[in-house]
């Protein structure tokens, strides 16, 4: 495989001009392991290490290689080897806050054109989850599609595509029955190729049948879902960058029960611009859509055009970007005043000796 057959382009290339006149090459990361990760180069696959300058530079994991970085490395042939020297810059990036209570941003992919947010349309379907997902793929650069999988399984597909139509303004959506093929030809636009797509959504929710559908073989395994509440079992275990037919470049990702948001500031006014738009007519500035007089939003639900369940995710969803906003702050004047710290340690050792 060539290079633009792996998603190249001049906005890379530009950044690595000082890299190849230094006599590096260039790979791209098909799979992250823990401490070791898969490369597609012009040359063929190699297992590659980052170098411990690089891991000593990092801040956090979000400074290590992801799922479609372009890595600028040192290949050693005969050994199928190669040492990551650095990360190219990231034209977008998946991420969120790691699962559980530490604030620390976990990437989940880089350089994605398209993101298929995949939504069963079985009793795990969910607008609230929809809408977080969205608030991830805008933050992130990457083009929103919304599949909505298992159409063999509704009865009121109509009314579903509505609900969501509701929801994501201006975004495509498309229904699938992906288990027998049906409606995976409406995908084809968006596999040309070179182009990366992310396939997220929950566990259950069929991403790696789509996937495999899309592969036209078998290269993630599936399972069904658990009976009673049609939720899933995690069956895709590592995010993997898997070639097309069309050369284009799919990323099947582990379904994520939990998906703390770690930065909106494009993603949550892109998401629900509907509710900001009618805030902006409210009377008060700083209305807060409760009790306030002369409030749109409220005015919008009382008259049947705004879902109440919307507007409080929404204001769910802006108290959870603040805390996250005030934790990150916090952690970097930690991080800054350790660091200050080293300095004046290192600065009385120097006088001393």
């Amino acid at each position: 495989m060539n290079l633009e057959q792996l998603g190249w382009s001049d906005h890379f290339a530009a950044s690595f001009v000082p890299y190849r006149q230094a006599g590096f090459t260039i790979g791209r990361v098909a799979v992250e392991y823990r401490n070791t990760y898969l490369l597609y180069t012009a040359q063929g696959e190699h297992f590659a290490e980052v170098t411990g300058k690089l891991r000593h530079q990092a801040n956090g994991i979000q400074d290590f290689p992801t799922v479609g970085d372009w890595v600028v490395v040192q290949t050693r042939v005969a050994e199928a080897r190669a040492t990551i020297h650095a990360i190219l810059p990231r034209r977008s990036k998946f991420s969120r806050n790691v699962a559980g209570n530490t604030t620390e941003e976990q990437m989940i992919a880089a350089n994605v054109d398209t993101v298929f947010l995949v939504c069963g349309l079985d009793g795990d379907f969910n607008l609230r989850r929809i809408e977080r997902y969205l608030i991830l793929a805008w933050e992130s650069g990457a083009m929103p599609v919304i599949l909505l999988n298992k159409a063999d399984l509704c009865p009121d597909v109509e009314e579903r595509v509505a609900e969501v139509a509701a929801i994501a303004i201006s975004v495509p959506i498309i229904v699938l029955s992906a288990a027998d093929g049906q409606g995976m030809a409406a995908l084809q636009p968006y596999l040309q190729p070179g182009q990366t797509i992310a396939v997220m959504g929950s566990s259950g929710v069929g991403k790696s049948t789509i996937t495999n559908q899309l592969r036209g073989e078998t290269v993630q395994a599936v399972q069904s879902v658990r009976q009673g509440d049609d939720r899933g079992r995690h069956t895709t275990t590592h995010r993997q960058l898997i070639p097309l037919p069309s050369w284009a470049l799919i990323i099947d990702t582990p379904g994520m029960r939990e998906l703390q948001v770690w930065s909106g500031a494009e993603g949550l006014p892109e998401t629900f611009a509907d509710v900001e738009a009618l805030a902006q007519q409210c009377r008060f500035r700083n209305c807060r859509h409760e009790q306030e007089p002369g409030c749109a939003v409220r005015q919008a639900i009382a008259d049947g055009e705004l879902d109440a369940d919307r507007l409080l995710n929404y204001q769910k969803l802006q108290r959870e970007l603040h805390y996250q906003v005030r934790k990150q702050d916090q952690r970097v004047n930690l991080a800054e005043k350790g660091r200050r710290k080293k300095i004046h340690k290192s600065m009385r050792h120097h006088q001393k000796g």
